[in-house]
């Protein structure tokens, strides 16, 4: 899934629990993270892992791949509702460049 999908699932009123669900993540884990291997680039497939899993590290390496931390999901949905507020004529394509600039130069 790439950062634009993300948007657009969550911007067409997806629910949380069933992201987690799809994903196979817990939901009652106390943050996921979502990670982007390097360099970060908006065509990259995310990933997710719970905090009980990274033991919140920025830099996390599976399956021979090595992932790094772009923001947690509190902070996506903080996004995404923010922009279903306040920024309603934000695109998804938009919404997702502003999150991954986040990522790049602010996290």
């Amino acid at each position: 899934m790439k950062l634009i999908e993300l948007v657009s699932f969550f911007k067409n009123e997806g629910s949380f629990e069933k992201f987690c669900q799809n994903k196979s993540l817990n939901i009652d884990s106390e943050v996921i993270g979502i990670y982007m291997e390097k360099p970060f680039d908006i065509d990259n497939n995310l990933v997710f892992f719970e905090i009980e899993k990274t033991e919140g590290k920025m830099e996390y390496f599976s399956n021979g791949i090595n992932y790094f931390n772009l923001f947690d999901f509190y902070y996506f949905l903080d996004v995404i509702e923010e922009s279903n507020n306040e920024n309603k004529s934000l695109t998804n394509a938009e919404i997702a460049r502003v999150l991954l600039s986040y990522a790049i130069n602010n996290a």
